[in-house]
């Protein structure tokens, strides 16, 4: 375990803040995924409060069951593993990483107290190991829930991206907890308005602040000159995908695009969850069809650069309907068109096409293709939405419940 300490020679007892509403010098819990993942919107808010403040981000709590397959298997070694080797380390300047351990099931009274007692004893000891002092807790797992007002926090806030208890296979009680937690949290924040709609009902200090955008990074697609290996020889047009390839995407709808659009090559890029694998093994028999696995984050600029439309075919369900999906703003920054489903959170945007059904997506595609538009006035459209405007929202609701 190595932790290197923060040069400072004590901690305020109180939060300090400055005239300009932006946070300084606080102490932050952050539960949500395993840091190592890719970066989502959690990852890209706490990087910005880590400037100035200090956070012990924990990484994932079981939010649903695993199963028997050899990922979660493997999963499952690697969280033991993490925690008998690197139980507490600094991943970057002022983020501090825990790695806890719990059972992944909250169905009993009985197996939640017990996941209460350890994961208390393994946040207290974290805590007091990097000395931090009324510490805020940032919760955008709702699992963590079960830790709330435990920890001596001075705020306790839920920051909801998604309708949890909607996910395939979703932990049996997690519902209740998140609407504890709801209730319990001095204020809410939400990603999308229909998670406004459902989470204002548990609390009366909801807000809605929607996602941002790594502008800087996804702009770099507009200059790159080398396109990767992968993609540079496929034949055009290119539609391209990037994100999760999870059971909430419309393989049915893919399928249809790549019998619509022969001559063309379509790239998806992005790990495989066990929930779609099946799913996915069926849309591999057309050979337009380019499942390129996994990127670094830091690649994904090059890959769009290559696309010449994006796509966000989201099924529609209760799931989807409540998702703010990042890689819409990602695939505007760089430039690109993009077709969507008829998901609510991107209806307002200028350069993204919402489709009604399969028929409308394909033919909106074909639109989007033969009416090109200046990639830097797509990417100017969103230069606006950064994620620092975001967490300066974020830092104004802290300061005034703090």
């Amino acid at each position: 375990m190595y932790i290197q300490e923060s040069g400072k020679k004590s901690r305020p007892s109180r939060l300090p803040r400055d005239k300009m509403n932006v946070l300084k010098d606080a102490d932050i819990i952050c539960f949500s995924h395993d840091w190592t993942g890719d970066p989502l919107s959690k990852t890209h808010i706490i990087r910005i409060l880590a400037r100035r403040n200090r956070i012990l981000w924990v990484n994932a709590l079981a939010n649903r069951a695993p199963t028997a397959s050899r990922k979660d298997l493997l999963r499952t070694l690697d969280k033991l593993k993490a925690f008998a080797i690197d139980r507490l380390f600094q991943a970057e300047p002022n983020i501090f990483v825990l790695n806890p351990l719990a059972f992944p099931s909250y169905g009993s009274e009985t197996i939640r107290n017990i996941n209460r007692i350890i994961l208390q004893y393994q946040l207290k000891q974290a805590i007091k190991r990097l000395k931090f002092k009324n510490p805020i807790n940032l919760i955008f797992n709702p699992a963590a829930g079960l830790l709330a007002r435990k920890l001596g926090e001075s705020l306790l806030v839920y920051y909801c991206v998604d309708e949890y208890s909607a996910f395939t296979g979703a932990v049996k009680g997690l519902k209740q907890i998140e609407e504890d937690l709801c209730k319990e949290s001095d204020f809410v924040v939400v990603s999308a308005q229909k998670l406004l709609e459902s989470k204002s009902k548990f609390n009366e200090n909801t807000f809605l602040i929607r996602h941002g955008v790594d502008w800087n990074h996804f702009r770099q697609a507009i200059n790159s000159a080398q396109l990767p290996e992968e993609i540079k020889n496929l034949p055009r047009p290119i539609i391209g995908f990037h994100g999760l390839l999870a059971d909430w995407i419309d393989y049915e709808l893919i399928k249809k695009i790549a019998e619509h659009f022969k001559g063309a090559s379509i790239v998806l890029i992005g790990k495989v969850t066990i929930e779609a694998e099946a799913l996915v093994e069926n849309i591999k028999l057309h050979e337009n069809i380019h499942l390129l696995g996994r990127k670094p984050y830091a690649d994904l600029p090059i890959f769009c650069a290559g696309f010449d439309v994006a796509i966000n075919p989201f099924i529609i369900n209760e799931l989807t309907l409540a998702a703010n999906p990042l890689k819409v703003r990602e695939y505007m920054a760089a430039g690109l068109q993009t077709v969507s489903t008829d998901i609510p959170e991107v209806r307002d945007f200028k350069y993204c096409l919402v489709a009604r059904d399969h028929r409308d997506f394909i033919e909106k595609l074909d639109y989007a293709l033969h009416h090109p538009v200046s990639r830097e006035e797509i990417s100017d459209s969103v230069k606006t939405e950064s994620w620092d405007s975001k967490v300066a929202q974020l830092e104004k609701l802290l300061v005034k419940f703090l």
